[in-house]
């Protein structure tokens, strides 16, 4: 949602008599009102035993590992940290050991009261590597298919009044960067530019007015945003202006619409080929830039967008937006649903659509995600990102599901239409949280000689994410973790992927809660048609906390 669509949706909000953003904006007061600070650094050593139950090849290691959990709410900073460095040692000569980097942070700190805040972010965590490579779970199975991937966004946000004229602004800088370790498909006349790193900058702003001193609110907008990623010299660049109106029809009921002008343009160096017209391409079978040829343009839209849609809100607990309009050239759908099913359990979904990459999606999508999270860190579930890709916050109903961004690493801009819904909450001694996401990639890629023929397919991904968790006693637990996911990468002989899952892990605190031994279970399968796997895995662990 941009910064004009936020902005209105706040005012018609206001205009119909709904509590829900004061609601959350007190709840951020409250928990800022009790100022604390926990921060947690510990070590871990585990022994984790993975078996191939279609052919019973065994994989053993031993993972050493620090991490900190850390959070820190004053009046004017909210943050979290969640951080795991794993070293694993494999028992096996024909595998190497291998690291792994885990975490998520998120932070909010109010420089002047009321008017500018800075705001930041970032994420450490493993996803597919290549579109057309095999699905990747909770499974500890090697698998050169998984690259480590590094996301962090930080930037201000200005929001403030000028009479009755509500006015905002917000700058983001991202960098996201992919560490595949040399991967390589060994498949000749296929090599792909793949990903390396990105920068991207994105500014909004918006000036605009609740209904009161005219019967209808109204707000306009603008945005820029650009993208710079490696190694072909990727360039995005959109920019739009729009502006919007919201009708209160009813106390719970109001009619929006907008129009406005946008640009989109994405282009690439050309590659090296050599005297035969083969692509030339490095010892790890990277394409190389060739900067004297003349920039390929991969995209190029513009035009009129507009769309219209309703905001309802029936009472306090229920909210919905939902819009259509033209965009990208097409019709385009989106929307958002809030249900307090009661003060424990909530529910939140959302449909989008959007022209984005790789890069920007991490960063949107680590944007988005509340500042106070659930940690993520037990077992062998542990983690953020990957297939299931959900974070879940640690009020009822938040998070989100991060499948648009982590179904694959690609290089190429795409469009992507989906959506994703979050159930979560707590009762008692009883932990829920509950997320499934759909997200369809349509590639805008470079077409010609050399280049990956990826242009116009069409990539689709299914996933569920979900855990219950149960305090046994006050030192002990037991968490139940699952999760399954569905992928068509849409090129031509491609197998579709099925991988599932399902882990169950026991913890026991002693020494007054500074000591944590656990134990954890897990059956994970893959099936892509011709290739089938099955793992059963057991970790045993101890970690102690400082």
């Amino acid at each position: 949602m941009n910064m004009a669509h936020a902005s209105l949706r706040r005012m018609a909000l206001r205009t119909l008599g709904i509590a829900g953003i004061a609601g959350g904006l007190a709840y951020g007061s409250a928990a800022a009102a009790q100022a604390r600070s926990e921060i947690s650094p510990y070590l871990e050593v585990e022994q984790v035993f993975d078996v191939d139950l279609e052919n019973g090849d065994t994989l053993t290691y031993t993972s050493v590992a620090a991490g900190i959990d850390a959070e820190v709410s004053t009046n004017r900073v909210d943050a979290q940290v969640s951080y795991r460095y794993e070293r694993r040692i494999a028992w096996e000569d024909d595998l190497v050991d291998e690291d792994v980097h885990s975490g998520l942070a998120q932070a909010r700190i109010e420089v002047a009261r009321d008017l500018l805040s800075l705001d930041g972010g970032a994420i450490a965590a493993r996803g597919r590597l290549d579109s057309d490579g095999p699905a990747f779970g909770f499974s500890t199975a090697d698998d050169d298919n998984i690259a480590q991937i590094y996301g962090v966004y930080a930037g201000p946000t200005l929001s403030t009044h000028l009479g009755a004229l509500a006015v905002n602004a917000a700058y983001r800088f991202g960098y996201v960067k992919v560490d595949d370790h040399g991967f390589d498909d060994g498949l000749p006349g296929e090599e792909r530019d793949r990903f390396d790193s990105s920068t991207n900058h994105s500014v909004t702003g918006s000036v605009g007015m609740a209904p009161g001193p005219l019967p209808f609110g109204w707000t306009v907008g603008a945005g820029y945003d650009r993208e710079d990623s490696d190694p072909l010299d990727h360039k995005f660049e959109g920019a739009y202006v729009r502006g919007e109106v919201v009708l209160p029809v009813t106390s719970t009921f109001a009619v929006t619409g907008g129009v406005g002008y946008e640009d989109l343009e994405a282009s690439q160096q050309d590659i090296v080929r050599d005297s035969t017209g083969q692509p030339v391409v490095t010892p790890g079978g990277e394409l190389v830039a060739d900067p004297t040829k003349p920039r390929l343009l991969v995209y190029d839209q513009d035009g009129v967008i507009w769309d219209a849609g309703v905001i309802w809100r029936p009472n306090p607990r229920t909210e919905l937006m939902a819009r259509v309009g033209r965009r990208y050239g097409g019709t385009t759908y989106v929307g958002t649903l809030r249900y307090e099913i009661s003060s424990n359990y909530a529910l939140n979904a959302v449909v989008y659509d959007s022209v984005t990459s790789f890069g920007r999606s991490i960063i949107h999508d680590i944007n988005g995600l509340p500042v106070k999270f659930q940690n993520n860190n037990r077992g062998l579930s542990g983690g953020f990102g990957g297939v299931g890709g959900c974070v879940f916050g640690s009020k009822p109903g938040t998070g989100s599901c991060m499948d648009d961004a982590f179904m694959s690493v690609a290089s190429e801009d795409f469009r992507v239409r989906g959506g994703n819904l979050i159930l979560s909450g707590s009762r008692g001694v009883w932990d829920l949280a509950f997320g499934i996401g759909y997200a369809r990639r349509k590639y805008l890629a470079a077409v010609g000689d050399g280049f990956f023929p990826i242009d116009g397919v069409h990539e689709e991904s299914v996933t569920l994410d979900g855990s219950i968790g149960r305090d046994l006693t006050a030192t002990s637990g037991i968490e139940f973790d699952a999760y399954a996911a569905w992928y068509d990468s849409g090129l031509a002989g491609d197998e579709n992927v099925f991988s599932g899952g399902i882990t169950a892990t026991y913890y026991r605190s002693f020494l007054m809660e500074q000591l944590q031994a656990e134990a954890s279970l897990g059956l994970y399968t893959t099936d892509s048609g011709s290739t089938d796997s099955v793992f059963a895995t057991g970790l045993v662990g101890l970690s102690y906390t400082f």
